[in-house]
């Protein structure tokens, strides 16, 4: 009965789980754009704006608007598709807004080709991949920002193979833009890997952004002549290299100048680009058999009585150009089953594996053994049509790009981003430096001593890949502590049914027998907390006799923060992180606790709980009644449960007045720390509980006061407040009377705080000395 119950749960949730999808009309592996491009169109034609006589139009269009903001955001999508919309918050998809917005101001380069639109899972990939990129962060509702757009799109035209032209969008990536210190739209930086990123100042006219975005194009287009032509071949013909031409007559075709620096940035690091002057030095180009102007391409070892070797092309246009060449050019060299295992002993290779198809992105490939060299990652392909056999025993089934890690053949991992040469070299350069393994069934951690965390996805699956790079990140952070590793269960199903794999991605730590399921943000710092949170937990774990003892005594005065829950309940899987992320913040300050109802169902039902989660705070003294809190808030997110938890301590800062203000702080004998507020400033009561914090800590040294800025505005006037809330100390230095301004402190962390104030007090330890000396 038991196991029809788990099914029928199981099925339940996967039907919910494609409504959100088949209402947008997208599939499960559908990309953030694509999300965002196909809710636009249902914005457009189910808006109530456009039918403002269906009397069902609002109600259908919280639907899709709903299902939008869950699935365009990662942490969100992966709660929805593993407990379906009971494992959401019910604040998503409330509002909307007018048809004009959708129709004129969302994803402004939605739908443009050449203008690379990046989200938070691929910037960092992007900018660090040593291409340029010339990014235009926007605001959907910024008019200047849709003034620039057909500007940008033509910059985007004449750069295209040059310098990346890419768009983020504030609005849906607000943490992204605030974390770049972007504060105004349109904000255009130009950044370069190792560089600090450059904001354009000029005008937004194509001419200007053209001339800006050349300037950063290093690569250098020589003059041939008598005295330098023969060296410079022989040294780039020396190193592999070979060089395009162009020689410029009075008849004929010769590039522009501007052509050829364009070929030079889109070529750099295969071919050297020069040009030729046949009017002032005809004999020399006559040597190359050139008597008017031309354009042609030397590959290494070609000589000129080798005219068959040479490839002369036929046109002026930078794109073509580049496309023939890059087609001239050499594949990448081939490995097979009798050289591979020895080159990947000793060495980092990035492989291409191929099933004997040949197209563009084969073509653009050949690029990424340039873009690796300083990088020491030699580049590499396999055929598998050749090698059936060595592609089986790696489980390659398809086309794709692996990094070996330069420990053998097992010591690999699979690339599943984008098949973009941007990414591609964002991947190779992080996975030989992280500690990402994708596992086979040989090597999978089932039965291994040291732990293992194990990440159970699939490529269609846009959250496992954006959950990947973290991997990478956590994996350098721990190495040493836990191995990573990574399992493709399109692949290897059984192992995956075998841990009762039922969404993607789904993390799990094996350490000897013991099997943690993670539950958290797609974050290397959400990994961290969680594995730190293993080795020290921050939530107790409560049964009947531990909470009739602990919780219901609370003979140490103790808080208690304690949460029902139930392990098949949606909701409380998506608190299990918030919820222990909480209990670290308070800790010292509250209890926090959980009990398990599923395991405790007579006695959860004693206490009254009813319904999970269910959150209650126990009061430091127990009453006959045993009274308690319950939250009733709509969010339950780290910082939300954590100002509900400590706003039920008794304070420890006082409320001052004018005079109280004048006598205690200015002219009494005590330290005080300050906080100057108003009741309607947001940030002010997001930071009281911390205030009260920062004064348990400091009690004793400091003493800690509230001014209410509303109710006394005079009072902060004198004192110089501008702005809500703001921290000041005042020292007692000795003297009569303080500063009315105290001194400012620049933080709303209450540990960065309690730190500032302490080394202050540190430095004055000579100052109060000398004045207690003068006064005795």
């Amino acid at each position: 009965m038991k196991l029809l119950l788990v099914a029928w749960l199981l099925a339940s949730v996967w039907a919910e789980a494609q409504d959100y999808y088949s209402l947008l009309g997208v599939g499960r592996e559908a990309t953030v754009r694509e999300i965002r491009q196909a809710f636009k169109k249902l914005a457009l034609t189910m808006h109530p704006d456009k039918k403002p006589n269906d009397k069902t139009a609002h109600e259908a269009f919280l639907k899709i608007n709903r299902a939008y903001e869950v699935l365009k955001d990662e942490d969100l999508r992966k709660k929805y598709d593993k407990y379906g919309e009971k494992g959401l918050d019910e604040q998503q998809g409330g509002r909307y807004e007018s048809w004009n917005y959708y129709r004129y101001d969302f994803g402004i380069y939605d739908d443009d080709l050449e203008i690379i639109t990046l989200d938070r899972g691929d910037f960092d990939a992007a900018v660090n991949s040593g291409e340029i990129w010339f990014i235009n962060f926007y605001f959907p509702r910024c008019s200047h920002c849709h003034q620039l757009a057909p500007t940008w799109r033509e910059v985007a035209k004449e750069m295209d193979g040059v310098i990346r032209i890419g768009a983020v969008n504030c609005g849906d990536n607000g943490h992204l833009c605030r974390s770049r210190g972007i504060n105004s739209y349109p904000s255009l930086h130009m950044y370069r890997a190792g560089q600090k990123p450059e904001k354009y100042f000029g005008d937004r006219s194509k001419d200007s952004l053209l001339q800006f975005s050349m300037q950063f194009i290093t690569t250098t287009v020589t003059e041939l002549w008598q005295g330098n032509v023969f060296t410079e071949i022989e040294q780039a013909f020396s190193s592999g290299i070979g060089w395009l031409i162009t020689f410029c007559s009075e008849t004929g075709d010769c590039l522009e100048s501007q052509t050829r620096q364009k070929l030079a940035g889109m070529l750099d690091g295969l071919v050297k680009v020069g040009w030729m002057d046949c009017n002032s030095k005809a004999a020399l180009c006559e040597s190359f058999q050139v008597t008017s102007g031309a354009t042609a391409y030397f590959p290494p070892g070609s000589s000129l009585q080798q005219q068959g070797s040479v490839l002369w092309l036929q046109t002026l246009d930078s794109r073509e150009i580049y496309n023939q060449v890059i087609n001239h050019l050499p594949d990448l060299p081939l490995l097979t089953k009798d050289t591979f295992q020895n080159q990947l002993a000793h060495h980092r290779w990035l492989v291409s594996f191929t099933f004997g198809e040949k197209n563009m992105a084969s073509n653009e490939h050949k690029k990424l053994k340039a873009m690796l060299r300083n990088d020491h990652i030699q580049v590499g392909r396999v055929d598998c049509m050749a090698d059936a056999a060595l592609c089986l025993s790696l489980y390659i089934q398809k086309s794709c790009l692996a990094v070996f890690k330069g420990m053998g053949i097992s010591d690999f991992e699979v690339h599943h981003g984008k098949n973009v040469l941007y990414n591609i070299v964002g991947f190779a350069r992080e996975s030989v430096s992280a500690y990402v393994t994708t596992l086979l069934p040989d090597n999978f951690p089932s039965d291994r001593k040291e732990p293992w965390l194990v990440d159970f996805f699939t490529p269609w699956c846009p959250p496992c890949r954006a959950l990947l790079p973290e991997l990478r990140k956590a994996s350098i952070q721990l190495a040493g502590q836990m191995r990573f590793g990574t399992l493709d269960c399109t692949i290897h199903h059984h192992l995956c049914s075998m841990y009762k794999i039922q969404a993607y991605p789904t993390t799990v730590i094996f350490n000897r027998s013991s099997v943690h399921e993670y539950e958290g943000q797609h974050s290397a710092d959400g990994i961290l907390e969680f594995i730190q949170d293993l080795a020290s937990p921050s939530v107790t774990v409560l049964d009947p006799e531990s909470f009739q003892k602990r919780v219901k005594g609370r003979a140490g005065g103790e808080i208690w923060a304690v949460d029902f829950y139930a392990p098949w309940c949606g909701p409380c899987q998506a608190l299990l992180p918030e919820w222990r992320r909480m209990a670290r913040l308070v800790a010292g300050q509250v209890m926090v606790g959980s009990m398990d109802c599923q395991k405790h169902q007579s006695f959860c039902r004693s206490q009254g709980v009813r319904a999970y989660p269910e959150i209650r705070l126990y009061p430091h003294q127990p009453s006959p009644q045993d009274t308690y809190m319950t939250y009733t808030g709509w969010n339950r997110d780290t910082q939300s449960l954590r100002v509900w938890t400590l706003s039920a301590l008794p304070r420890v800062s006082v409320d001052l007045s004018p005079e109280s203000f004048r006598d205690l702080v200015l002219l009494g004998p005590d330290h005080w720390v300050l906080d100057f507020y108003a009741p309607w400033c947001g940030p002010c009561q997001h930071f009281a509980p911390e205030f009260e914090v920062l004064a348990r800590m400091v009690k004793g040294e400091v003493r800690s006061g509230k001014l209410d800025c509303q109710a006394h505005h005079q009072t902060c006037q004198s004192a110089g407040i501008t702005a809500y809330p703001t921290v000041r100390f005042y020292p007692h230095l000795g003297t009569r009377r303080r500063d009315q301004g105290g001194e400012h402190v620049n933080s709303r962390d209450a540990n960065v705080i309690a730190k500032i104030i302490r080394e202050r007090l540190h430095r004055l330890l000579p100052q109060l000395h000398n004045k207690l000396n003068d006064e005795l």
